[in-house]
């Protein structure tokens, strides 16, 4: 597993002509996928018997959700679609850079934040208001194997070193931060993403205002 700041959108860059599917091998469950659509290509509807969310990258992509075509959802970075289980969902790609994003699928049974509306687009970052001098979190959705949160640090907010029970992926959505691992220090800025063991010694750092939003799994 990578460890350490990159890009989903830059590590999975599209090819013409052709869809790629990659685990993100992140906890013990295949559960979490990037996926990379060449400009014109298409994922055929299918249905998942798991809750799913699907976090844009990069590009844009049109996901037709349903059986009849009604409902058609535009994604572009940092755009956030919530699926209920059994959904019928495809995705076509959209422009000349073709489209980036990451699947995740919850358990059956995860508790999914009313803020979440389902078969609609959100900008992710726009979930979350930062409170003054504070740290403010929203669970999005938890389950037993997996947690989706966002996170705002007001000025100089920081969290301090501690270590969590499972591998996490953090997605910076907004302004810069220092994050600190195992001893190291990594500035990550909008757009970048951060990769960190179960159990790695790590700190966040806010270099003034900072939004991001944090997947971890609970091994």
């Amino acid at each position: 597993m990578q460890t350490g700041v990159y890009s989903i959108s830059k590590k999975h860059v599209p090819k013409s002509g052709m869809t790629i599917s990659t685990n993100a091998k992140l906890g013990k469950k295949s559960i979490v996928h990037h996926f990379s659509l060449g400009s014109g290509t298409d994922i055929s509807s299918e249905a998942y018997d798991n809750p799913v969310i699907y976090i844009g990258a990069c590009g844009t992509g049109l996901f037709d959700i349903g059986t009849d075509g009604s409902c058609k959802l535009q994604m572009n970075s940092q755009n956030i679609i919530f699926l209920h289980e059994g959904t019928l969902c495809g995705v076509n790609s959209v422009g000349e850079k073709g489209l980036i994003y990451t699947e995740i699928q919850f358990e059956k049974g995860s508790k999914m934040n009313e803020i979440l509306k389902a078969n609609e687009v959100f900008d992710l970052k726009n979930l979350i208001d930062y409170e003054e001098g504070s740290i403010a979190n929203i669970d999005l959705a938890s389950g037993e194997g997996m947690k989706f949160m966002i996170l705002s640090f007001d000025d100089g907010c920081m969290l301090s070193e501690h270590r969590a029970p499972g591998d996490a992926l953090f997605f910076a959505l907004e302004g810069k931060a220092t994050i600190t691992y195992e001893g190291k220090s990594y500035h990550i800025r909008e757009g970048e993403n951060f990769r960190f063991e179960n159990n790695g010694l790590h700190s966040v750092k806010a270099e003034g205002k900072f939004k991001m939003a944090l997947l971890l799994t609970l091994e």
